[in-house]
Order: structure tokens, then sequence, then C-alpha cells
């Protein structure tokens, strides 16, 4: 028998309850440690969103991902086998600003995943277990992170949700944002003691993104099986759109013809302050313009992620002050794919197990 003394277990406050803070509560929890993970959104994913309407959900934040990462791959098929589905998407087209598309040679293919019945499927499954103890408060924004006024080597968080009388959440012995690094720069600034912990992030540029939703339900009709082109996900060199995608291609979903449609970076920071009704005319327009598809959709809705996509990462999985017990992760540490935010969590839960 080991004579190694186990170390007590310790609590660890996780901010954001996307795949990077769900990977690094669910490493921690593994482990042994107490772990409450907070959510400002009344549901869990992060960029893993689904928007549900009478005609079928919309995928609104990544649109595939892809299991590059043997760990990673690992993760899916232990706990969500049945979840994981293969996009036949993987002859993704190119378009030129016309919406025709380009004559060369493919590059090489990569499998396309999603989750299924949404995107958001697969980090409501590696939630449940942290929702089923009590783990989970959703609809719980944290506004400040300061040092517990009744133990001071420990931390306490200043809160704001409907659903709780008490705003002050203590005795956590660590503290793990997992969230876009604009909002991890601004938290970290009303916190004198962790201030320093944002200098990194200076460099890291996330832009902002449109996203265009549309239905249109008579394209079920006998003898109409699909409108405008025959593929069924694109890039585009539109200088409003960067990517389209049929929704009702994709597998588990409901066959109504659906499209998303996300604009270019450049176009979504150059319009961040139009509203949404003017976002989904210019959109709509530039949609028509690539595909040929010009009938009024029965449904239509346009909406902006602030911060979307990363365009300069940070250049390191995550960010962990071991004297401080504090750490940063999320996609915006390598790049933008699903699987970066993966690896960010689960490496910076390991960098505070092996202290």
């Amino acid at each position: 028998m080991s004579t190694a003394r186990r170390r007590p277990p310790r609590h660890f406050a996780v901010i954001g309850a996307g795949i990077a803070g769900l990977a690094a509560a669910r490493t921690l929890r593994q482990a042994g440690d107490q772990v409450t993970l907070f959510e400002s959104a009344d549901a869990v994913g992060g960029r893993m969103a689904t928007q549900d309407t009478p005609f079928g959900s919309f995928d609104t934040g990544a649109q595939y991902f892809t299991v590059r990462d043997p760990r990673f791959a690992r993760a899916l098929e232990a706990t969500a086998a049945d979840v994981a589905r293969r996009w036949s998407a993987s002859a993704v087209r190119v378009l030129d600003a016309e919406g025709r598309v380009v004559e060369a040679p493919p590059p090489p293919r990569e499998a396309h995943w999603v989750a299924a019945p949404s995107m958001r499927a697969l980090a409501e499954r590696w939630a449940a277990p942290l929702a089923a103890d009590g783990s989970l408060q959703l609809g719980t924004r944290v506004l400040r992170i300061e040092r517990d006024a009744l133990a001071p080597a420990r931390w306490q968080l200043q809160t704001q949700s409907a659903a709780q009388s008490n705003p002050i959440r203590a005795g956590f012995d660590g503290v793990i944002l997992a969230l876009p690094a604009p909002d991890v720069r601004e938290l970290l600034s009303n916190s004198k003691q962790l201030a320093e912990l944002a200098k990194p992030l200076a460099k890291v540029d996330m832009a902002p993104c449109w996203t265009l939703t549309l239905a249109y339900p008579n394209a079920a009709q006998p003898g109409l099986t699909t409108l405008g082109p025959q593929w069924n996900a694109a890039r585009s060199t539109h200088h409003r759109v960067s990517w389209l995608a049929r929704e009702s291609s994709k597998p588990g979903r409901a066959q109504i013809e659906r499209w998303t449609i996300q604009a270019s970076p450049a176009w979504s920071r150059e319009h961040e302050l139009d509203d949404a009704p003017r976002a989904s005319d210019k959109l709509r327009k530039a949609f028509a313009e690539i595909t040929g598809i010009r009938a009024t959709p029965a449904y239509a809705h346009a909406q902006l992620w602030h911060h979307a996509q990363t365009l300069t990462p940070l250049g390191q999985p995550f960010v962990w002050d071991a004297r401080l017990q504090v750490g940063l992760c999320g996609d915006w540490c390598l790049g933008n794919r699903v699987e970066h935010a993966f690896v960010s969590g689960l490496d910076l839960a390991l960098a505070a197990l092996a202290r």
C-alpha cells in the first residue's frame, strides 16, 4: 500500500461553461476536487450555441469541429460517442466573390464533426454530471474576484443572479476563468491582486461575427427538396460573408431547408454597431448574390457575437499563476477551434493539479 499522503481536496470556481470551462471543470472534478461552475447564460456551451425555432435548430456559433488531438478523440469516444456525428460536408466548397465555385485542387480532406441533435448537445453531455450534483450555476454572472474576507488565502466572487439572494460566493482555493479574452481582461481589471495576469492578453485579438439564420419551409413541398446550390457548406470570399452552411444537411437535424450565414471578421467589425434588422438586410442580399436564393424566408434572425473568431491567439495553451491559484483558458489561447478550447481547459486543469 502506498504511504504517500493524498492532498486534501480543493474547491475551484470555474467561470464560463463553454468547452474550455467544461474540460477544466470535469478534469478537476475527476481528480477529486470540488468544482462550482458559473455561467452567465441560461445554457452551457458558449459558442457551441444552438438557436431553437419552430422550423428546427440552428448552430449559430461553431459550425463543426475537427478531431486532431488524441486526448480530444478519447474524450469523445468515452463520453459522447453517440453525440458526435461525422458531417458529410468534408467537401466544403470555396467560392469567389460572385458565389462561383473556385476551380482549384481541393485541400487535403479532413473529417468534419458535429454534435447531434445540435452543437450544444456536446456541452450539455459534459455538463450533465455537474448539473446533477448542483455544481453548475446557470444565469450567474461573476462581477468581481477578490480575496475572501474571512479566509484571506482563499477567493470570493461577487455575482449577479436572479436566483441567488446572496451575491457573495466564498471559500474558493482556486479560480479558473474560461471566458473570451476581452471578458477576462475586464474581469481581472476589477481586482488589484489579479490585474497583472491580464497583461499577456493585450496582444490577443478577437473579431466579432454577425450570424444570420434563414428558414424556407416551402422547400419541403413535393418535388422541391432543396433551394439554390447543390453544396451544403462553403467558404466565401464575398466581402460580407465568409461561411454558409445548409443546417438541414447536418446529421440529426430537422429536414426543413435552413441556412446559417456567418459574416466576415472585417465586415462584422465595420458593422458592429448596426442593429439586427440592418445587418440582416445586408447579409440577406449577400446570401442571394452568392446562392441565387431570392425567395423570402419564413424566418430570418441576425445575431452578433462580439468575441467570435481569434485573429491573434495568445500562443500558449493557458495562463496559470501557481502562487495565486488563478488560471485563464479558452480557444483564444491557441486559435479558434473547438478542440483548441478543449486542450486549453484540459492542460490548465492538469497544471493546477500538478502543484
